[in-house]
């Protein structure tokens, strides 16, 4: 099920379509003037011919949003719930559809991120100025992105480099001594051998607030800030016609504060998030594209407690991909062959039997096909590890009943792999842990007839194997009174998502509504810090060169443990937004969020922002 997008969302898709790897290399006439999304099938693909259901974040959407992280972002957006131990420089959660959030892949221009000990993205140090949009895709992706799709994956596009060079610049100022700055440069040139560009550079500097509240072990009232640097790029050269080369990069350094108890050291943690990558696509023959790709992502994490170098532990992972893609047009239809390696790799400066290497080889393959009204598609994968091997297969099926209306219908296979934590961690973590196991099935309904959007869509997702932390451990490897990873749990994440779309004249009223039952089969439980109910509506007005809108996020109670002792009160926040079209070149944003000042919570004992204001002036963004 796809959903409408803004024609500056159609621009940039068609855009990232010669940008990113991909099959449809000589069909881009045809993919012009249509949406277009990228993750769902590893390559361009029409909306109208998208059978998962998928949402997409578009530059705009991130301008006007006056966000102060893409937590924040995520935050309003349909079948995602965050939690945060603070503010935007503090560890942070993004659950899809009620998945963990390990149990989600996170990719930034095609290259995949994350902890290898934690199994989940840093997502505090992903830097929001570097992004151009962002994509999601709900449900289960084992079988293009292996291990770990089970609730979805968020992929990450930074901004990218087409037409006559220009200049793109922004500054910001905010509550809390919030502080923005970014630059933007880019273009192409003509000619056989074309050469496409694009470079950015950001800063955000923020006092922050106390992170944590009376009753948290680590409450200090001092302020909480962070400062954030970062710089991405990309260029690509073309060879001949149906030969291109490219590279890209993201980095981002994070030094961020957090509350460790009454002390007068300056507690703070110091992040790092490098992806790079270089790939050559190549039209072998006329219905056939090659891609290799090699990439490489690192995420560094730092926690400094004192000066003592007991108390300055560092924890790293590399990630290496080397994937060959090759897909086949076959009329209409198109067959995607796919080899990919990665190898994790981890280093600790205080848990050695942390430091250690891990690989994966996957061989994977899928079949898209168009008959008239009807869509299909299936895709089969093989992933070979230490941790096991495990296959996993998914299949859709699609009906246009009219132009306006279609059905659809799903089933698909995933697993998560245990994280080093859960097989490695001193004390913890079990050897005999293996990969978690999910079983999902789904059907939607979804209109649109260019001026009214209605969607529907229904999932059952059973998840088997699930690794929780077990109190005492029943195994003999670790102390009897500990705990330790292990597993035990089944888990079962259903629900109902609601979408609709109406434009009024000058107004356009959107809403969502979720109504999930993320609960752990075992116990009998809801899962932690997930809601059964949450909400978000906009209403946008346009007046010319003005435009301005109100938003509601709604969430209902939540657990804060797996026990559900500790509940957390659901919560409403209203936003308000303004945007000022100065000329062309020049537009200025006001954003106000929470503006009746909600005390909220989204993990126990931990601070949310109150009201906060921020004003942006921007030059050459479109």
């Amino acid at each position: 099920m796809t959903f409408p997008v803004s024609r500056r969302a159609v621009a940039t898709s068609i855009a990232l379509a010669f940008a990113t790897p991909s099959v449809f290399a000589d069909t881009q006439n045809d993919i012009a003037g249509s949406a277009v999304f990228i993750t769902a099938a590893r390559a361009p693909q029409l909306a109208a011919d998208i059978l998962s259901d998928t949402l997409t974040i578009d530059s705009a959407q991130i301008a006007q949003s006056g966000a102060g992280s893409v937590i924040e972002l995520l935050q309003r957006q349909r079948g995602i719930e965050v939690a945060r131990n603070g503010g935007p420089g503090t560890s942070a959660s993004v659950f899809i559809r009620g998945a963990n959030g390990n149990q989600n892949i996170v990719l930034v221009d095609g290259v995949r991120i994350g902890s290898a000990t934690t199994g989940a993205a840093n997502w505090s140090a992903i830097p929001l100025t570097a992004i151009d949009h962002i994509e999601v895709v709900y449900g289960p992706l084992s079988t293009l992105y292996g291990a770990d799709a089970i609730g979805g994956v968020i992929q990450i596009f930074t901004k990218q480099g087409q037409g006559a060079p220009s200049l793109a610049a922004a500054a910001g100022y905010g509550s809390d001594h919030t502080r923005t700055a970014d630059a933007h440069v880019s273009g192409a040139t003509d000619g056989e051998h074309s050469i496409r560009y694009a470079l950015s550079a950001g800063k955000e500097k923020s006092d922050g607030f106390s992170s944590t509240v009376p009753g948290n072990y680590s409450y200090n009232p001092d302020k909480d800030g962070y400062d954030k640097e970062s710089a991405a790029g990309q260029v690509s050269l073309r060879l001949a016609p149906g030969h291109e080369i490219s590279a890209l990069f993201m980095h981002s350094r994070l030094d961020a504060q957090y509350d460790s108890g009454p002390s007068s050291y300056d507690t703070r943690s110091l992040q790092k998030l490098e992806n790079a990558a270089i790939y050559s696509r190549n039209q072998l023959l006329p219905g056939w594209t090659s891609l290799l790709q090699y990439a490489q992502a690192r995420d560094e994490s730092g926690n400094f407690t004192s000066d003592l170098p007991k108390d300055r532990a560092q924890l790293n992972t590399r990630q290496t991909d080397f994937t060959w893609q090759n897909d086949i047009a076959i009329g209409a239809d198109v067959l995607q062959l796919l080899y990919d390696h990665r190898q994790e790799s981890v280093s600790s400066t205080s848990v050695t039997s942390l430091n250690r290497d891990r690989s994966t080889n996957a061989y994977a393959a899928s079949y898209n096909a168009k008959r008239g009204a009807q869509l299909f598609n299936a895709s089969i994968r093989r992933d070979n590890s230490e941790y096991g091997d495990k296959t996993t297969g998914a299949a859709g099926y699609g009906y246009n009943f009219t132009r306006q209306l279609r059905a659809s219908a799903s089933v698909g296979t995933s697993f998560r792999a245990p994280t080093y934590n859960e097989l490695y961690y001193p004390g913890y973590g079990l050897l005999t842990n293996k990969p978690e196991l999910g079983r999902n099935a789904e059907a939607g309904l979804n209109y649109d007839d260019g001026n009214t959007t209605l969607a529907a869509r229904y999932y059952h997702n059973r998840l088997t194997d699930l690794i929780v932390s077990v109190t005492p451990c029943p195994y003999n490897t670790v102390p009897k009174s500990s705990s330790c990873a292990y597993n035990v749990n089944h888990a079962l994440l259903e629900g109902l998502t609601l979408e609709g779309a109406r434009k009024l004249g000058d107004f356009e009223l959107a809403a969502t509504v979720d109504l999930q039952d993320p609960k752990d089969e075992t116990t009998g439980k809801r899962l932690a810090r997930r809601a059964q109910r949450h909400a978000n509506l906009a209403l946008d007005y346009v007046a010319g060169p003005l435009k301005g809108g109100v938003e509601l996020t709604l969430s209902g109670a939540r657990y804060d443990d797996a026990a559900n002792k500790n509940r957390l009160g659901g919560y409403g926040l209203v936003n308000l937004y303004a945007t000022w079209q100065i000329t062309p070149d020049w537009s200025a944003l006001l954003r106000w969020n929470n503006v009746a000042d909600k005390q909220y919570t989204l993990a126990r004992f931990y601070s949310t922002a109150g009201s906060t204001v921020f004003a942006s002036l921007r030059y050459g963004y479109k």
